[in-house]
């Protein structure tokens, strides 16, 4: 079950370790589209709309790594007080009754979407734009599996008696 874990906390290390380089990239591009703007009067469409696919691309896809080293957003009226084993039962039903659920949810419902950007392959958000919102769409489900898969991995580190990595 632990090495399990371990693989899948090596997938969602690995790609943030990618994504984080995403960031940087994304503030130059930024950076450079308001130097040509307003210093050169050169503008382009496809180069804003590749801020949002780098935008949407790192959260996306680090959602996982994020669930992973415990960063995420916690609402933690009880569980700050809570003691270790009252916090891993909180764990263990935040996982299985509504992280998991609604990871599935999500990619049940955004299936079909993704399926028929891909029949269409279609084309950009602005005139102009990128031609690939269905690469964007796709972010979608695989966002449910990655953080679905951190999920498990945390829950088989709960159930075997270990803290989370």
């Amino acid at each position: 079950m632990l090495a399990l874990a371990g693989i899948i906390d090596g997938i969602n290390r690995a790609i943030a370790s990618v994504l984080r380089w995403f960031a940087l990239l994304m503030v130059l591009v930024q950076f450079g589209i308001v130097v040509g703007r307003y210093v050169f009067g050169v503008n382009s469409i496809w180069v804003q709309e590749s801020v949002l696919y780098l935008h949407a691309t790192l959260f996306m896809l680090a959602a996982g790594y994020t669930l992973l080293v415990d960063k995420h957003v916690r609402v933690d009226i009880f569980y700050a007080k809570a003691a270790p084993a009252t916090r891993r039962w909180i764990d263990m039903a935040g996982h299985l009754f509504l992280l998991l659920p609604s990871m599935a949810a999500l990619l049940w419902w955004s299936w079909p979407s993704v399926r028929n950007s891909w029949k269409i392959l279609e084309g950009p958000i602005s005139v102009g734009g990128i031609e690939a919102v269905f690469l964007l769409k796709s972010l979608i489900p695989v966002f449910c599996v990655l953080v679905a898969l951190q999920s498990i991995a945390i829950l088989l580190r709960l159930v075997a008696g270990e803290e989370p990595a």
